[in-house]
């Protein structure tokens, strides 16, 4: 004769074993959106675009030191322009570098071409080594159209 066997699962262990099995299919699910191709990435015209968006920088040397000009750009659009590490002694004995930039930028900002920046006549020198260097920090940021074939 055969014996019967007993087998006794509780409650708790089958609760558990749904949350678990529910959690992994929630998580495979959950990565297969995440790594899947999307269909709206490959379609992006990159016709209008000017720039690669980002922060380009470009050096200019004063003397003995450099100041760094930074341009923060996004695809078609100059968001910001400044110098990262101006120090004291810098504005000290170049007092036009400051209001200089300040008059570039609020001409960028409100999307005059560069070509077209307007100088003032008291910092004209001042803003033309800005504008090569503003210039220097776009060239690295715009988009080369490749040519289709």
């Amino acid at each position: 004769m055969a014996k019967t066997k007993i087998v006794v699962i509780q409650l708790k262990e089958i609760i558990y074993t749904v949350i678990f099995a529910a959690l992994g299919i929630l998580l495979i699910l959950l990565l297969i959106f995440m790594f899947w191709p999307d269909k709206k990435d490959e379609t992006v015209s990159t016709e209008t675009d000017i720039y690669r968006a980002g922060v380009w920088t470009h050096s200019i040397a004063l003397n003995d030191t450099a100041i760094n000009l930074e341009v923060v750009v996004d695809k078609n659009h100059i968001n910001s322009v400044e110098i990262v590490n101006i120090d004291e002694t810098i504005t000290t004995m170049y007092p036009l570098i400051e209001p200089s930039l300040e008059a570039i930028a609020t001409q960028l900002y409100a999307d005059v071409p560069i070509e077209q920046v307007e100088l003032q006549e008291e910092s004209k020198y001042t803003q033309q080594a800005l504008l090569d260097a503003i210039k220097a920090a776009l060239d690295k940021a715009t988009i080369t159209p490749t040519p289709t074939q």
